[in-house]
């Protein structure tokens, strides 16, 4: 479609609900000859300005905000973009095959998570969507094997998939074929070893210390974990500070050379010259320990498997709000007329409520995918198609600024050293915080607002 025509996104949200949403999407966006590894019949939709000095990013085109709100955001900024339906009746009725489009294309790709128990039609009854939010299936399609969330200080590296919480010893084993580490769980060794090079990678590029929050005495992966660990730090320049008593190398030798066999023999080159603070701790004991690292401004990276690094990363977005709480009522104690969020930021704290932590994905083939939660969009779009946004006034309109934020990252992210798009982008952004600032409008007329304000890309 033309860059100087604007989208009916009532029609598509009304689609959503009551119509043919795939149809009117191919409709509006061609099909792309682009086709991911071994998937010659998938459906992949482009738009925007293609030009030879920005490559493209793929975005999951999910459902509600998460679906609208992304298609308005790349309709205002008109960057090229390959899209993938992965809308929740698309991806129920075709048994989540999209995933695997998604997850093979080789580019930076932007995905967003949604309720989990979205209701779709299968032979006329409602019925939970297949794959739930897909944020499972499609991290095993995909070949993720981390996922990094940097805020204010603290960086978190939460290995995936995994579940670390096996402790029969009798059925535990490491598949040589494959390096599945199986007891209970199905933990996929050779990925944990690209989670925890990475981890090392960052600590030795970043300069900042570096937590291992693990469970070997507890969880049998996680002992395996650890002795990977061991592994990768032979022979480069990491200091242990603090240790486990146990090296988990020596006890679990056999299991670890099972996994190693079967990763690239280049896999360890150049960390002879890697170094860093590396502290090894029982994961339980991080929760205090990232509360310390945050008020004392003691930047750090945090490696944590599946279940604790998603209760770690809770931790990060909520304890900003708590110590900001906390810091007033000890403010109002003590009888000074100070506003603790005021003084929060001429502190040099920079974390807020979470919303705004970055979230990616870590693949080991193919670059990163850019994620992000939208748990009440469902609500906030349902309002908009019952003709009253804000609910007589009670409610505030769809803020769609994470949009913009995420797309920022992401195509920087995919074209680094591209000064010229890097400047562009950052340009749009605040041309939105112009138009969002005070009195927040309408979903529909800020889009307008923006299609007005913002010359979409056009290569520069």
């Amino acid at each position: 479609m033309s860059q100087t025509q604007t989208l009916d996104l009532l029609k598509i949200a009304q689609e959503e609900q009551h119509g043919d949403l795939f149809k009117l999407l191919d409709s509006i966006y061609k099909r792309s000859s682009i086709r991911p590894t071994g998937h010659p019949d998938a459906i992949i939709w482009e738009g925007g300005h293609w030009t030879e000095d920005v490559k493209p990013v793929a975005h999951a085109f999910t459902d509600m905000f998460a679906l609208n709100g992304t298609i308005m955001a790349l309709d205002v900024l008109g960057l090229p973009f390959l899209g993938v339906p992965m809308m929740a009746q698309f991806r129920h009725d075709t048994k989540l095959v999209s995933l695997d489009w998604f997850g093979k294309l080789d580019y930076t790709a932007l995905k967003w998570s949604t309720a989990g128990d979205f209701m779709v039609n299968e032979g006329g009854k409602k019925v939970v969507v297949n794959g739930k939010s897909a944020n499972a299936p499609l991290r095993t399609a995909a070949g993720v094997y981390c996922n990094v969330r940097p805020y204010g200080g603290i960086t978190s590296i939460r290995f995936m998939p995994g579940l670390p919480y096996s402790q029969d010893k009798k059925k535990f084993k490491v598949d040589p074929a494959t390096g599945v580490i199986h007891s209970e769980m199905n933990t996929p060794g050779v990925r944990m070893a690209y989670a925890a090079r990475l981890f090392l990678q960052m600590v030795h590029e970043s300069g900042q210390i570096g937590r291992v929050a693990t469970k070997p005495t507890q969880a049998q992966e996680d002992a395996v974990n650890a002795g990977i660990f061991r592994w990768l730090l032979q022979g480069t320049q990491f200091k242990l500070k603090r240790q486990y008593t146990v090296d988990a190398y020596e006890e679990h030798r056999a299991n670890v050379d099972a996994i190693v066999a079967l990763l690239p023999s280049d896999f360890k080159n150049g960390m002879e010259h890697w170094g860093g603070e590396v502290y090894e701790h029982i994961s339980d004991t991080n929760f205090g320990l990232l509360m310390h690292d945050m008020i004392r401004h003691r930047p750090c990276i945090v490696y944590a498997t599946d279940l604790d690094g998603d209760r770690l990363t809770d931790l990060m977005a909520d304890a900003p709000d708590v110590l900001r709480d906390w810091g007033q009522m000890v403010l109002d104690a003590v009888g000074a007329k100070v506003d603790m969020k005021q003084l929060w930021t001429q502190m040099g704290f920079n974390m807020t409520n979470g919303k705004d932590m970055t979230s990616v994905m870590y693949r080991i083939h193919g670059a990163p995918i850019y994620e992000q939660t939208l748990g009440s969009a469902d609500a906030m779009l349902l309002r908009l198609l019952d003709g009253d946004e804000t609910v007589g006034g009670e409610k505030q309109p769809y803020d769609p600024r994470i949009h913009f934020v995420l797309i920022n990252e992401a195509y920087k992210a995919a074209n680094p050293g591209n000064k010229a798009l890097a400047s562009w982008l950052d340009d749009q952004l605040a041309i939105f915080d112009q138009i969002y600032s005070g009195h927040r409008p309408r979903y529909l007329e800020g889009y307008k607002a923006l299609k007005a304000a913002i010359k979409p890309w056009a290569g520069h």
